[in-house]
């Protein structure tokens, strides 16, 4: 029988309160990463089912390499979509009538998320030896501000086309997620992405937009890990899997920066600066292995949850354990190819509607990093550099990149590439570089919301 407990101060040890809910905190923490979570595959073409499983595998890997001291949920990562968009772009089925996965190409550019999470782990091993403040002056804000505002501009084309498909059910979709993100209070304000989809669900029900059929075919248990999408069999030194490298890999530089506003979130909720403890190079360590993993298994790169951050302000239970509840509860899931096949029943006009504000969102996230950041666009030098990548980055991706040979291996640099290697060059060469990094008292630099 749990005992009474104070929940003024929080609570740092869940199991004061009892088993049971314990195991209810836990489900609450799963519920509020699933919406986003499962939305990624679904954008992607990428299995519900192994999205899932590299969620929980990945926020148990964080928790192991961080000594289980930050209450931090790892799900899918929205910032690669753009890197997916160009590498695997989904395809329109024989028929000509709704899109499908591009089998052919998801294994790239799942190979080139497992080596954008080797690069978190380059950082990490940097930041141990340099020190913090001397890596972070090569990704400011004015670099990785404009990369993230350009991630999200490129995607804003597909978001139209799924809304195309079925305008009812996109207004629905949307207006759901703007009533419950404005107006909503405690975990409808929190569940936003999940919410949405559920009412315009049952507006889809109801106007006879779902098709049951795969469902009943589908098994109730499964393995979820499906080999035609793993990154570990493309990685073969091929110009495809070149160039999804060249696409995807730049895209860590602008997470990078998520991830520490994300933990320093997390530290300003808790009480506890997790940035000096267990330490920045220790999060982002197990940030990058767990994409690298999830990229290696055909899953999406993962991220730190702001969702899951509402949840624990919200319910003041801040105790790490609750998480990896909810990374368990994860894992179970994915086993039910019956789940996945509900999930995939969503229609494409739903998934327009919700990704009608989250890419807008991606793009806003980053005019709030360079805005949170004080970047001053009245210096010629910021001016310059956000100018060329925000150009690099559109007008290459509209050109389809650039392409070229290197010892008789053609390689292609997308727009995001090209974009983020030019404002890191320029950041470098150019004079006034006059950003430092904040690691004091729980707060730093970048977005507080994930991407």
């Amino acid at each position: 029988m749990s005992e009474k407990v104070d929940y003024s101060q929080g609570i740092y040890d869940a199991k004061k309160l009892g088993t049971p809910r314990v195991l209810v905190l836990g489900l609450q923490h799963m519920f509020a990463m699933f919406g986003a979570t499962v939305l990624v595959p679904l954008l992607t073409g990428l299995s519900v089912s192994t999205s899932l499983l590299c969620a929980g595998l990945g926020t148990l890997l964080f928790h192991v390499i961080t000594g289980g001291k930050v209450p931090a949920f790892l799900g899918s990562s929205f910032a690669y979509l753009g890197g997916f968009a160009i590498v695997a772009p989904k395809l329109l089925d024989a028929a000509g009538e709704q899109t499908v996965a591009n089998t052919e190409m998801l294994p790239y550019a799942c190979a080139g998320v497992a080596f954008s999470g080797l690069l978190y782990v380059l950082i990490s091993g940097l930041i141990t030896v340099f020190g913090i403040r001397k890596i972070m002056r090569l990704f400011p804000p004015v670099v990785t501000g404009p990369i993230i505002i350009a991630i999200g501009l490129i995607l804003a084309p597909s978001a139209i086309s799924n809304c195309q498909t079925n305008w009812l059910l996109a207004i629905v979709a949307l207006g759901t997620v703007i009533v419950c993100n404005i107006w909503g209070k405690g975990m409808v304000k929190i569940l936003p992405i999940l919410l949405g989809v559920v009412v315009s669900y049952v507006v889809a029900l109801v106007t006879g937009a779902v098709d049951f059929a795969p469902i009943a075919e589908a098994h109730w248990f499964g393995l979820p890990i499906h080999a035609a999408s793993t990154g570990l069999l493309a990685i073969d030194g091929s110009p495809a899997f070149i160039s999804a490298l060249f696409t995807i890999v730049p895209i860590a530089l602008a997470t990078m920066m998520e991830h520490i506003g994300d933990i320093a979130a997390i530290s300003a909720t808790t009480g506890k600066n997790y940035i000096r403890d267990p330490g920045l190079n220790r999060t982002l360590l197990g940030d990058g292995l767990a994409t690298a993993m999830a990229g290696l298994l055909g899953g999406p790169a993962n991220t730190t949850y702001g969702e899951n951050t509402g949840v624990l302000a919200l319910t003041r239970i801040y105790d790490p354990l609750v998480i990896r509840l909810a990374a368990v509860f994860a894992i179970i899931l994915s086993f039910s190819p019956k789940f996945d096949a509900v999930i995939n029943t969503i229609p494409a006009g739903i998934i327009g509607g919700i990704s009608f504000v989250l890419y807008g969102m991606i793009s806003a996230i980053g005019v709030r990093n360079v805005v949170e950041n004080k970047v001053d666009f009245t210096n010629s030098r910021n001016l310059i550099i956000a100018a060329v990548i925000l150009v690099s980055a559109l007008g290459f991706n509209s050109a389809g990149g650039i392409t070229f040979a290197v010892g008789g291996v053609s390689i292609n640099l997308s727009g995001l590439a090209i974009a983020a290697i030019l404002g890191i060059v320029l950041n470098a060469v150019i004079p006034g570089n006059d950003y430092q990094f904040d690691d004091g008292e729980g707060t730093g630099e970048g977005a507080s919301l994930r991407v």
